[in-house]
């Protein structure tokens, strides 16, 4: 990510993180980054050990890319030297988490962080266009929520800036705490609780335990917005008043909740909202359909009235939102006879997120003779629970008018085994190998939509149906 403008200076950035500058002096540094792939020049380039690959072996192919510096540690100092210049220190991932704290320091602005087991993402960008109507946002790239994209985030944050806004992710327990008291919001959001990760926790209180820990972040007196819809919503509560918090705001459709949906109108290409906020009402379009959504664009409201913002504006702005890169885009394929919608929810998948996307899946418009389609693969990390949430997908299938079901994965195998013969279209053993019985199924008119984890890859198909059908174009959201 870069800027016009400086971010750092290289005695900045070394200053923010108690470094020493090696050779000829930094530039000024209008970016930050750990990718060499994705440098832009004038980037700092952050050399961090990885899974697969040492970011050391990489520095000299981002000088080659007009990097402004490079931070790198001291057991790699020697052999790098001459590259260009260079920030040293004892530990480069610790030294992006300070300068993440040193930009957090130097901010006046406004922060948000985001959590949740399902819509993170989608509510920060909804975050980002809401605020964005009254100040200078800066938020989370993509989903940047983890022990790295956390911090990346924050050293990239230009000093001056209205409204901050961060996603914080977690697959254990105790992994959000050090990432709240980086971002130290003043606004803490808790989109809902599902059971995700649930290989690595023994129940759902366990997950709303860990999601609450986002709380204990808030700078003092700060706000804890919390869905009311939801069971663990007391337990939520809880972990809200043992915090920094000095302020509850609920959100949902339970007639109890501050931010309240009356009526949530799906339509195809959009959903329309009638809530209340504290009791005034507010009437709105988001680009994006979904009762999900909607539910989630509560949120995005309790959080501007915590910070003080303008609702209508903030409300207007929701009609800009449009569903990001596997997470409901929708893209028009061009088959023989006409076109095909394809729903892109690649990205990943629990129970709570395949059931929204099913349920966006029911309420597409299908063309003449069109059916819906949903393509599946397996949602990981369920523990014990994986076969009966998978099985339990089929009364949603059934709820949402789904006609056509292709599965793929081990997983699946317990959805399959109880799908209705006429539902099913073809079960392989991985994705990539519906490829051919999919591409041959689709006829004009038909809505397909695509989910699955991350770890299975499915999102191959979605690009292999795109690359098919070369003449695609995004759908057009209707007014």
């Amino acid at each position: 990510m870069t800027s016009s403008k400086s971010l750092w200076t290289g005695a900045e950035l070394a200053e923010a993180m108690g470094a020493r500058l090696e050779g000829e002096a930094a530039g000024a540094i209008t970016g930050v980054s750990i990718d060499t792939r994705t440098l832009a020049p004038g980037d700092a380039y952050f050399s961090i050990r990885g899974d697969v690959h040492d970011g050391h072996a990489f520095v000299a192919e981002a000088f080659r890319r007009d990097a402004a510096a490079a931070v790198v540690d001291e057991a790699h100092v020697g052999e790098l030297a001459g590259a260009g210049p260079m920030i040293v220190v004892p530990d480069v991932l610790r030294g992006l988490e300070s300068a993440a704290r040193a930009s957090r320091a130097r901010s006046p602005a406004r922060f948000v962080a985001v959590t949740g087991s399902v819509g993170k993402t989608s509510t920060k960008e909804a975050l980002r266009l809401a605020l964005g109507s009254q100040g200078e946002v800066h938020a989370s790239a993509a989903s940047y929520n983890n022990h790295w994209g956390v911090p990346l985030s924050l050293a990239r944050m230009p000093a001056h800036c209205d409204f901050g806004v961060f996603e914080i992710g977690m697959s254990a327990p105790g992994e959000i705490v050090p990432l709240t008291h980086m971002v130290r919001p003043h606004v803490a959001v808790v989109t809902t609780v599902a059971p995700v990760h649930l290989e690595f926790f023994p129940s759902i209180a366990a997950i709303a335990d860990a999601k609450g820990e986002v709380f204990l972040g808030l700078e003092p007196g700060g706000v804890a917005v919390i869905n009311r819809d939801i069971g663990e919503y007391g337990r939520l509560k809880s972990h809200a008043m043992a915090s920094p918090a000095g302020r509850i705001i609920t959100f949902g459709e339970h007639d109890e909740a501050d931010v309240r949906a009356r009526r949530i109108i799906p339509q195809a290409d959009c959903t329309v909202v009638d809530a209340t906020v504290f009791g005034v009402p507010v009437a709105y379009r988001i680009g994006s359909p979904g009762r999900h959504i909607a539910l989630n664009s509560l949120a995005v409201l309790a959080a501007v009235k915590a910070l003080g913002g303008d609702l209508a504006l903030a409300a207007l702005a929701l009609s800009e939102l449009a569903p990001p890169v596997g997470r409901g885009e929708r893209t028009r394929l061009t088959v023989a006879g006409g076109e095909v919608l394809l729903i892109d929810e690649s990205y990943n998948a629990n129970p709570a997120s395949m059931r929204a996307a099913i349920e966006a899946l029911g309420q597409s418009d299908i063309g003449f003779r069109g059916r819906r389609i949903a393509v599946l693969a397996d949602m990981l990390e369920l523990g014990s629970e994986s076969e009966r949430l998978h099985e339990a997908l089929v009364a949603t299938l059934e709820e949402n008018a789904v006609d056509v079901v292709f599965a793929a994965g081990p997983a699946m195998k317990s959805l399959w085994r109880h799908l209705p013969m006429n539902l099913r279209g073809s079960y392989a053993p991985a994705p990539a190998e519906l490829e051919a019985t999919v591409t041959a199924a689709l006829r004009a008119g038909d809505v397909v939509m695509i989910k699955g984890s991350n770890g299975t890859r499915i999102s191959r198909l979605v690009t292999a149906l795109k690359g098919r059908f070369a003449d695609t174009a995004p759908a057009t959201v209707k007014a």
